[in-house]
């Protein structure tokens, strides 16, 4: 692998404000991606944006609230007449929700959950799947959780919307198979995040690893030498598997 084997290459991150997002967004531009980096807080882009500065890298930032399903629909077409093509996209962005028991769960919260984790990532490959078809080695990846089989009590929502989500990118995998793009996904397993935090507020931060990790495991996903396709990597057990993560 050379140096910066996404040279010339474009790549859109989701949720790349900070923890996996914004560390997945750093470790592309080292690798020579122009990234498209998309976020709801603009201080935190342009803090990102001076990091990918200073590994002589490039970005875009699009400040979006990814429920805004139009937005997403209008960043499709200006990526197509700025580049013609995307290479790389990682949906990254996604919430905890409450974790109370199912039939606690306020229907407003249930919806937010449904709409950023499942549905927000359906608008973007509707929107995103043409211009990715037309790199010569898309890659889309998807990050997902081990919640999502597990069933664990009070995580519902959560757990509903990453399941489903594996459901959608395993569909999109199985109708891109003799294409050029390539679809997987990742469970990062526990990292040291803002996310994790809120979930485990006992938990030493320090025991778990960082995004920094998480992020260098996802590139090669990204790459165009990877020809996995409908695969889960779980980053715990390091293994590329046909679906879902050990048990």
């Amino acid at each position: 692998m050379t140096d910066r084997p996404l040279a010339d290459r474009i790549a859109l991150v989701t949720g790349a404000t900070r923890g996996i997002g914004a560390a997945t967004a750093l470790e592309l531009a080292k690798a020579g991606a122009h990234v498209v980096a998309i976020g709801r807080t603009e201080g935190a882009l342009e803090e990102l944006d001076d990091s990918i500065r200073a590994v002589g890298a490039s970005a875009t930032l699009v400040p979006l609230d990814i429920t805004d399903y139009d937005a997403i629909d209008r960043l499709g077409g200006a990526l197509y007449e700025r580049y013609g093509r995307l290479d790389v996209f990682v949906g990254n962005a996604g919430i905890l929700g409450p974790l109370t028991p199912v039939g606690h769960v306020d229907p407003k919260d249930f919806d937010q959950a449904l709409s950023v984790n499942l549905t927000a990532n359906y608008r973007f490959v509707r929107s995103l799947d043409p211009l990715l078809r037309l790199s010569p080695a898309g890659r889309a990846v998807f990050v997902t959780s081990g919640a999502a089989y597990k069933a664990r009590a009070y995580w519902g929502p959560y757990a509903v919307t990453k399941a489903a989500l594996e459901v959608l990118a395993r569909t999109w995998a199985a109708e891109t198979a003799t294409g050029n793009l390539k679809v997987n996904l990742f469970n990062p397993g526990p990292i040291r995040t803002r996310m994790r935090a809120k979930a485990f507020p006992g938990e030493d931060p320090e025991t778990l690893e960082t995004p920094e990790a998480a992020a260098a495991a996802i590139l090669p996903l990204c790459l165009p030498s990877c020809d996995a396709n409908g695969r889960y990597y779980d980053f715990p057990s390091r293994s590329l598997m046909d679906f879902r993560g050990p048990a």
